[in-house]
């Protein structure tokens, strides 16, 4: 049976229309943004097959784009609108930060390090410097490789917080393998940098590594 054959209460753009958003599942979703299935099968059932080969909408959307034109049905132009979905996340996400007190709320933060980094097939260091009052100055992604060949963080860091005149100051990494458990590496960094931060009167507020699975702060840890 054709979508347009279905009740109207389940189809995907009319349930949007009558139920908001938040009412339809992960699969009618990406149904609305696909538009259409593929010969033999209608988008609702192509896309729950598409989330079930990569494991949610996350990894979806992270995808490497070789390894989503290989699956059925999905071309360029279809790589191109996932992309642009993570992408909107990724400024809207920034945008919240910027204008709200985002970066006193651990989840917000954990969210927006994930869409940033998560994808990363290298480890990269992340710097987040941030205003008086907790917001987004400025993000940058100051390092790749591993994290415990860097003898010049402090000093780097130190650059860009006087630069910007920055009141506080996050730093995140990933951990391509998936596993987020900080190391012993990680955690003499963090400790070289608070000390260096203290100097020029910036907090420290939290370092997050992030993984496959949540997020791992050392505030929450008693890492700090």
């Amino acid at each position: 049976m054709k979508i347009k054959e279905w009740p109207a209460t389940e189809r995907p753009r009319e349930k949007l229309q009558s139920d908001g958003a938040t009412a339809l599942t992960d699969a009618e979703l990406v149904a609305i943004l696909l538009g259409s299935g593929r010969q033999g099968q209608d988008v609702v059932s192509y896309s729950r097959q598409l989330l079930n080969e990569f494991e949610g909408i996350g990894p979806l959307l992270c995808a490497d784009p070789n390894r989503l034109l290989a699956f059925p049905g999905i071309g360029p132009a279809r790589v191109t609108q996932l992309q642009v979905v993570l992408e909107l996340s990724k400024r809207y996400l920034k945008w919240q930060l910027k204008r709200n007190d985002g970066f006193t709320e651990p989840r917000m933060v954990k969210d927006y390090l994930t869409t940033q980094l998560r994808h990363q097939s290298r480890e990269v260091f992340v710097v987040l410097l941030l205003d008086s009052q907790h917001r987004l100055l400025r993000y940058e992604e100051l390092f790749q490789g591993t994290i415990n060949a860097a003898p010049v963080y402090p000093r780097e860091v130190l650059k860009m917080v006087m630069q910007h005149n920055a009141a506080a100051v996050i730093l995140a990494h990933n951990h391509p393998s998936g596993v987020a458990e900080p190391s012993q590496a990680d955690q003499r960094v963090t400790e070289r940098l608070k000390k260096a931060l203290n100097l020029v009167d910036v907090a420290l507020l939290d370092h997050f590594v992030i993984g496959s699975g949540d997020p791992v702060s050392f505030a929450e840890r008693g890492l700090l």
